[in-house]
């Protein structure tokens, strides 16, 4: 009796799931996430759920979280073979969120999915992931690698972080006390980070062939990849010394400038921003120029080269920005805060 190819067993690898892969994965990222142990982990990579403590220097501990992923800047990475930095991307866009109410982050998840496994490529981003966990003082203690064969192209991934921290309950911070007069003050950013690529990747189209060579001294690609900047060990050192001084904080993410500092300014004030009081790098000279869009657009598009803001007292502004300046940060004076009226939270003039 002739065995036809319908009965012929049939193995998960098969299917499309290579469960070798998956554990040779796991291998590769364990000295990584050890790299970035720290006080409150219970237990390691490899277990059902991820044990942590929180610190017992805590007397009021709040838990802060945050959630993102890196849009579609992984459509570069595909098509640039540029995985490298992505990882840091995922962890800097939940940190970042969670510190603007002071909160330290402690431990990080993150979430990648594929059609199928590439470990090369997956230790490549995991590599970024814990680069980016040891850069903001948090741990890598778990994670979730879903190979699934037909729902991402061959060659694609998608990811997403998930970051929990905490703060004292005491020393939240919420923009209630901003007040008139306040001053604002900007970090720097590393470039675009991981907002408006849905934009930069139409100005490469139309660009074509034109592309230049370098952008603020980087060749172009690294100059557009480059990953978002953490600003986790500076803010926290000067809010560790000026505990009381930050008034408020806003990570500038999507909806840029004007979008973001509203989130957390009392309904009655507003931000007057002087334009000109930071510089435009080229890159960002380049997007506005190729997409032919004013400056109210790129200030809601883009960070446009300020990726943090803090609003303090003027007595203690240049206080607060000697000791970001200390931590390596570049910072600028943007502006003050004013009663709103009727008119918007932001105003660039």
């Amino acid at each position: 009796m002739s065995t036809t190819s319908s009965s012929q067993p049939l193995t998960y690898k098969d299917a499309g799931v290579d469960i070798d892969a998956g554990d040779a994965l796991v291998e590769r990222i364990k000295p990584l996430a050890r790299k970035t142990m720290r006080e409150g982990v219970l237990g390691g990579i490899g277990g059902f759920g991820a044990l942590f403590e929180v610190p017992a220097r805590y007397r009021q501990p709040v838990l802060v979280t945050g959630t993102d992923g890196v849009g579609t800047k992984l459509k570069l990475a595909f098509e640039w073979d540029m995985h490298d930095s992505v990882g840091i991307d995922l962890v800097a866009m939940s940190v970042n969120d969670i510190l603007v109410q002071g909160a330290e982050p402690l431990f990080f998840l993150d979430y990648f999915a594929c059609g199928k496994l590439d470990v090369d490529t997956a230790a490549a981003v995991v590599a970024g992931i814990a680069r980016g966990c040891e850069l903001s003082g948090c741990a890598l203690i778990g994670g979730e690698t879903a190979e699934m064969p037909g729902m991402y192209p061959d060659g694609e991934y998608d990811l997403a972080g998930f970051a929990v921290g905490a703060v004292e309950k005491s020393a939240i911070i919420n923009g209630r006390d901003i007040a008139e007069g306040d001053v604002v003050l900007g970090l720097a950013s590393h470039g675009v980070h991981s907002n408006g690529f849905s934009l930069v990747r139409k100005c490469i189209e139309r660009a074509g062939s034109q592309l230049p060579a370098t952008l603020d001294g980087k060749p172009f690609r690294e100059a557009i990849m480059a990953p978002t900047r953490l600003y986790v060990k500076s803010v926290l050192a000067t809010l560790e010394a000026y505990p009381r001084q930050v008034k408020g904080l806003a990570h500038i993410t999507g909806g840029g400038l004007l979008e973001n500092i509203p989130r957390v300014l009392p309904a009655h004030l507003a931000a007057h921003l002087r334009a000109g009081s930071w510089p435009q790098t080229e890159l960002f000279a380049w997007l506005q120029s190729t997409a032919g869009i004013d400056a109210r657009e790129m200030n809601r598009t883009f960070n446009n080269g300020i990726g943090m803001v803090l609003v303090v007292s003027r007595d203690d502004a240049e206080a607060v920005a000697e000791t970001l300046r200390a931590h390596g940060e570049a910072v600028f004076e943007l502006g003050h805060i004013a009663p709103r009226g009727d008119g918007d939270a932001v105003v660039v003039a």
